[in-house]
């Protein structure tokens, strides 16, 4: 343990093992552990998904194994949902327990706590611990918003009402209808595993000292300013698929899929790939098989499964001079070559942006979670995609969108539509770009001085009576107009002045309207920055 002796900050991250949550915390750890010199990181997960996330080593992040819940001689019987919420039954005590363990044998105390977003223990862990907690959201930026505002949408829609009734009570969410939201906001099983950690996750992130998002400010620029009102802070810093520093490790074109692209027209072939967990049942890939010989598109499909068994009788040996079937295919790359016309998708928010950078427009088949808003807000709010009729695939269905996208008018206004996206997306990485910035942030949060932790608690007006004796730490309420220079010179004499008395430093930033504190709260985390690191 000589590399955590060596170093004067210790980083615990929690990610969630299941789907692609571990693998994108993975990526934002690597920058952050290149961009704070002298700082370790503990990874804490599954023993399944670090043997996958960890293939080798990593200098300044040391993967250890937690309890997955799973009972004893357990055997999976095809449920996906199974081991997840065998998982969900086992949080936070295996957590808090590899947690322990993990100070024990290191002998380092841990400087901050980094969840998955889903986790609203972490809170609870960080308060207890005395230490910051920042969070991870891996998904769409709307997304999030709705699972934030679930109290408020089930009070103006009800529980299990309308399904065609729409959202249009929130700025650019006329398209969005009741029926597209995540299962457990207003329908279904609102008691399940999954439903209520993502209901408390809703209730809870008001507490994390920042959240940073796998997005960037202009891909959904009015729910991204809404977020940045509803949190202290709100730190949009990808599209990782362009930051990372990690997905060098995962190009694998072992199936020679960019030299078969090579032999292909631009934007003429039909990418196909449904993420690493779900696969449409068997009469669907017999309607997308047939739709793709009758099209007679060139086509690339990244199969989960065995095609000889699952796909049409000698639909293979029909399709083999212009389609190719492959277990597993270097995505990012694929979407990023000019022959790629049209991706095929379960509507994951990774596969969005990998599509988004690769600016090749979009057709749905979404299974769950998330991926039905995804569609919806891709093809209605955005533009550049189609979701199918029934949210199934059918023959005639995926003929005629495949058809759209790739022979019509209204495709070539997707192309343009998403290339605009693409253009946001780069421009967000550059230096000075906003997820640059905003990745700067996110370090100077980490290599504050440990001992110096400043808090911005945003009060509305009628609250503010909140006794500061109540409080253990030092506390001292600002009582602001809109001047930042007042913000400036109260913490110069609360900080400067102090220092040596303070562990602490709590401001109170209280303004008379429900949406100024986020900004205030901006500038005194700003200016904090600026004049404590």
């Amino acid at each position: 343990m000589e590399d955590y002796k060596n170093a004067s900050k210790h980083i615990v991250v929690l990610p969630f093992p299941f789907g692609t949550h571990a693998a994108p915390l993975l990526n934002i750890i690597h920058q952050l552990s290149d961009a704070c010199p002298n700082t370790i990181f503990s990874f804490l997960s599954t023993q399944q998904s670090n043997n996958s996330n960890f293939p080798n080593k990593f200098h300044k992040i040391k993967p250890f194994n937690i309890w997955d819940g799973l009972p004893e001689g357990y055997i999976y019987r095809g449920d996906p949902n199974e081991p997840v919420e065998y998982f969900l039954k086992a949080t936070p005590g295996n957590f808090i327990e590899a947690i322990g363990a993990v100070v024990a044998e290191t002998g380092k105390p841990i400087d901050c706590l980094i969840t998955d977003a889903f986790y609203a223990f972490g809170g609870d862990i960080a308060d207890e611990l005395n230490i910051p907690w920042v969070v991870l959201w891996t998904a769409a930026p709307r997304t999030l918003f709705v699972h934030a505002e679930t109290d408020f949408i089930r009070q103006l829609v009800g529980i299990n009402g309308s399904q065609d009734k729409s959202l249009d009570f929130f700025p650019d969410f006329s398209g969005i209808r009741v029926s597209d939201l995540p299962g457990g906001i207003t329908c279904g099983d609102l008691d399940a595993p999954m439903a209520a950690m993502l209901y408390k996750m809703g209730l809870e992130l008001s507490r994390a000292t920042a959240i940073a998002a796998n997005s960037f400010e202009d891909v959904d620029n009015k729910v991204v300013n809404m977020l940045k009102l509803k949190f202290n802070m709100f730190l949009n810093v990808g599209p990782f698929n362009l930051v990372s520093s990690v997905s060098s490790f995962t190009i694998d074109d072992s199936h020679c899929c960019l030299d078969w692209l090579s032999k292909h027209k631009p934007s003429s072939v039909v990418y196909i790939s449904f993420g690493s967990v779900a696969t449409p049942p068997l009469h669907e890939l017999e309607a997308l098989s047939e739709a793709l010989e009758e099209s007679e598109f060139p086509f690339l499909w990244s199969f989960k499964g065995n095609p000889e068994k699952q796909l049409p009788p000698g639909f293979l040996e029909r399709t083999r001079s212009r389609g190719k079937i492959v277990p597993w295919a270097p995505q990012q790359k694929i979407l990023q070559h000019s022959s790629v016309g049209v991706f095929v998708s379960h509507g994951g928010w990774n596969s969005i942006l990998d599509s988004i950078v690769g600016g090749v427009p979009m057709i749905f088949r979404p299974f769950y979670g998330d991926q039905i808003l995804n569609t919806r807000t891709v093809e209605v709010v955005w533009g550049f995609g189609l979701g199918l009729e029934g949210g199934t695939l059918t023959k005639e269905g995926t003929k005629k969108a495949l058809k759209l996208i790739l022979c019509s008018e209204q495709g070539k206004k997707m192309r343009e539509k998403i290339g605009i996206q693409r253009e946001r997306a780069y421009t967000a990485v550059q230096p000075k770009g906003s997820s640059v910035e905003n990745f700067k942030t996110l370090v100077k949060l980490f290599i504050m001085e440990s001992k110096l932790v400043v808090c911005v608690l945003c009060l509305h007006l009628r609250s503010w009576l909140v006794h500061p004796k109540s409080i253990n730490q030092p506390f001292a309420t600002l009582f602001l107009d809109a001047e930042q220079k007042e913000v400036k010179d109260a913490f110069s004499d609360l900080v400067f002045h102090q220092q040596s008395e303070l562990k602490y430093g709590f401001a109170a930033v209280v303004a008379p309207y429900p949406c100024i504190p986020s900004l205030y709260s901006q500038i005194v985390y700003n200016f904090c920055i600026e004049y404590l690191v």
